[in-house]
């Protein structure tokens, strides 16, 4: 074959090419803002319907543990001030300055 006889090959097959790829182009086409914001309740519905959510009995049981918890984190921060302050105050005392 020479170059002439394959230069028409050439130049239909790019033309096949070029039409194939103008439906790809509006294919790709951005989702508007309202499809974008449809898109992500859809999408959050379906990962809300995998959670497994605890039962009243499980939410009240961590409601507790973290209510003792926090007393107990409270409690053991001001038994800690409260030494400090009577260490402090004992050796400001024997340094004369108290």
């Amino acid at each position: 074959m020479t170059e002439q006889e394959k230069l028409p090959e050439n130049q239909a097959q790019a033309a096949k090419a070029a039409k194939a790829d103008k439906p790809a182009k509006a294919a790709k086409k951005k989702p508007g803002f309202f499809a974008k914001i449809a898109r992500w309740f859809r999408e959050m519905k379906s990962e809300l319907k995998k959670v497994q959510w605890p039962t009243w009995k499980q939410t009240w049981n961590n409601t507790l543990t973290v209510i003792v918890c926090v007393i107990l984190v409270g409690v053991f921060l001001w038994v800690f001030d409260l030494v400090a302050r009577l260490i402090i105050d004992a050796l400001l005392a024997l340094a004369g300055k108290g």
